[in-house]
């Protein structure tokens, strides 16, 4: 389905507004393919999800792809451990309660995070000590220049922290169509992060216990999008070398560090953003969570400015105080208006 010059207000957590010049719902692999070959070859091309992790500026040049491809298929089986497929317009977190109560395990720490399922390996979605690489068997995708399809490995794609080959230059060619897991029916439970570990101190350490743990979590410290606008977590936790978090350290040795491989430290970016006071900070209708530090919420804010600003503040005062930079999470998509 075509339309033309639509309004995309409804169409992201934001709530900020903003018009796609062109606008087409795809709902197959086939009908994408359809779409796409009806588009100039230099003309612009976006592609937009559930609108949970994108900023939109006022318009949205050329022709904007919604993806809305359900689909929830057993590929295979064998013993305890499954292959199964999601369309890329499938809500990633009823994926994940379908998944679970199909004795389909791993996902359960990834439960109520917004968006869908196209994103997740867009953004290599992780929470409470689990990264959605670790299940992902394969990505389905199409070229959006010549109709390709073919199907990425997780060597492929190129995870890394909140990052994938999709956000770079030699990945944004490709449109995920659908994401195939791999997860079974005896994985371990993850319990090891330690908000969960302490929710769960007292209780049975099963899929059920840590999937409710985690749905009470986020419920309790992320604000729900449909009452406040927001893209959850605004800024990804820095990842520096060894050898700048021992020197925050010096200075600051109750700051949270994180060790990961090769000598890289992840630091808390809410933590950063925290001790310089600005939970609770407000800036043309955009505040700084009271609850979360990492989170941005909209209070009147009808355009991708006022984030863009506060986000901008926030880095600068971040970088001045403690030499690190903070990056956006969420992707900035389309052109903001002229002057008046």
């Amino acid at each position: 389905m075509v339309n033309a010059s639509t309004d995309l207000s409804q169409l992201n957590t934001l709530r900020v507004n903003s018009r796609a010049e062109h606008l087409v719902t795809v709902t197959s692999a086939e009908e994408l393919e359809a779409a796409l070959s009806e588009i100039p070859a230099e003309a612009p091309v976006q592609v937009l999800g559930g609108g949970s992790n994108v900023i939109l500026h006022e318009t949205l040049p050329g022709t904007t792809i919604l993806i809305a491809i359900k689909e929830r298929t057993v590929l295979s089986q064998s013993g305890n451990t499954a292959i199964v497929r999601a369309g890329a317009g499938e809500n990633w977190h009823e994926w994940v309660l379908w998944c679970h109560h199909s004795a389909f395990h791993g996902l359960a720490n990834l439960a109520l995070i917004p968006g869908l399922v196209g994103a997740a390996p867009i953004q290599n979605i992780g929470a409470y000590g689990v990264e959605v690489e670790h299940f992902i068997h394969s990505v389905q995708v199409t070229h959006r220049r010549t109709g390709e399809r073919v199907a990425l490995s997780p060597g492929d794609c190129d995870f890394r922290y909140r990052d994938s080959v999709f956000k770079h230059e030699r990945g944004k060619e490709w449109i995920i169509t659908a994401v195939d897991f791999e997860l079974a029916s005896d994985a371990p439970v993850q319990a090891n992060y330690p908000a969960l570990r302490a929710r769960l101190r007292d209780a049975e350490l099963t899929h059920d216990a840590v999937l409710a743990s985690v749905i009470s979590i986020r419920r309790e410290r992320l604000p729900d999008p449909v009452i406040r606008p927001n893209v959850g977590s605004f800024f990804k936790n820095p990842v520096v070398p060894l050898e700048v978090a021992d020197g925050l350290l010096l200075g600051h040795p109750e700051i949270p560090l994180f060790a990961l491989e090769e000598g890289q430290v992840k630091i808390s970016a809410a933590w950063l953003i925290d001790q310089l006071g600005w939970r609770g900070e407000e800036r043309s209708g955009v505040r700084v969570s009271a609850d979360h530090a990492l989170v941005l919420e909209g209070c009147g804010a009808d355009s991708a400015a006022p984030w863009l600003a506060m986000a901008e503040a926030i880095h600068d005062n971040v970088l001045e105080a403690y030499g690190v930079s903070l990056e956006v999470e969420p992707r900035v998509i389309g052109s903001p208006a002229g002057p008046s």
